[in-house]
């Protein structure tokens, strides 16, 4: 009897109470359940820096030292690039012909480029060169060449109907004309050089260098990216005051704007507000961009 005993002990389950089998069964789910949430976390931090030790990095602290306006170095010598034309509209025409400000045509409406484009191609080149009512000359960037004012008027003629072709670029100035104005350096500085006895009176002239400090502080309070931006994009509207835009030095204009806080007026520029599109316009700036902008405005209407 005692081996018959034994051997059904030794088959005898494990479980032998209701309350084993929920525990057992609820074990079954939970235990798999943790193990692959514990996965997962461990593969989610796995690389994981410390909290602020990102920001101690050297391309961080590159970036944070790093001046705000920078330069590029140009060969004077080398060919010009010129804008395209989709380029010039979409740094300096799009604030306006996109939405249609004051009047102007919006790219892509046939009806109203049609009796533009019967007058001929010239005669829309020149009123985009001089300017025309609203429309200042050349869109208001005066460092376009005419070259890129006539590829921009074909780009937006041929969006809305048209089937300009492409203006002849202008013939590049001979490569050594640099060289030649460098070699005449030398000689200048060569002729300059017997004025070298009046540094005797140098204390004088540096007692009174310090005198332009102040408009060098004023210079360096404004931000080169809100000019860079206001004098491609914003001009457009604002420095002649277009579609009630505020007029670009305008206390007038600006103080009911001023009133309601940078943060607003920063808001308004970006979402759009009447015949101003969002961004003015300039679609890839970015929201500190635009911060800039208006400060850069609001600054002049002071």
């Amino acid at each position: 009897m005692s081996k018959e005993q034994e051997h059904v002990e030794e088959h005898a389950s494990l479980i032998k109470t209701p309350k084993q089998l929920i525990v057992t069964v609820v074990l079954a789910f939970l235990v798999p359940i943790i193990i692959i949430l514990m996965l997962v976390n461990m593969v989610a931090s796995y690389g994981r820096s410390g909290a602020g030790s990102s920001a101690l990095t050297p391309e961080a602290i590159d970036k944070r030292i790093a001046p705000v306006a920078g330069f590029d170095l140009v060969d004077a010598n080398a060919p010009k690039v010129f804008k395209t034309g989709e380029q010039v509209f979409s740094s300096v025409c799009t604030s306006c012909h996109t939405a249609g400000v004051a009047g102007a045509p919006k790219v892509g409406d046939n009806a109203a480029w049609a009796p533009r484009m019967k007058e001929g191609l010239q005669a829309m080149f020149n009123i985009a060169l001089h300017g025309k009512g609203a429309m200042p000359a050349k869109g208001g960037n005066p460092s376009l060449s005419d070259y890129e004012v006539e590829r921009a008027v074909v780009f937006m003629a041929n969006k809305s109907g048209g089937s300009f072709k492409e203006p002849e670029a202008p013939a590049q100035p001979a490569a050594n004309q640099g060289q030649a104005q460098a070699a005449a350096a030398p000689a200048a500085t060569a002729q300059a050089a017997p004025a070298a006895p009046a540094a005797t009176h140098a204390p004088a002239a540096q007692a009174q260098a310090p005198a332009p400090a102040a408009p060098a502080q004023q210079a360096a309070a404004v931000n080169p990216a809100g000019e860079k931006l206001y004098k491609t994009t914003c001009f457009a509207c604002h420095g002649t005051g277009v579609a009630g835009a505020p007029k670009f030095g305008s206390k007038a204009d600006w103080d009911k704007y001023i009133q309601t806080g940078t943060d607003t007026m920063v808001k308004t520029a970006i979402t759009g507000k009447g015949a101003m599109p969002p961004k003015g316009g300039a679609a890839n700036a970015s929201e500190a961009d635009i911060r800039a902008a208006v400060e850069y405005m609001v600054q002049a209407a002071k």
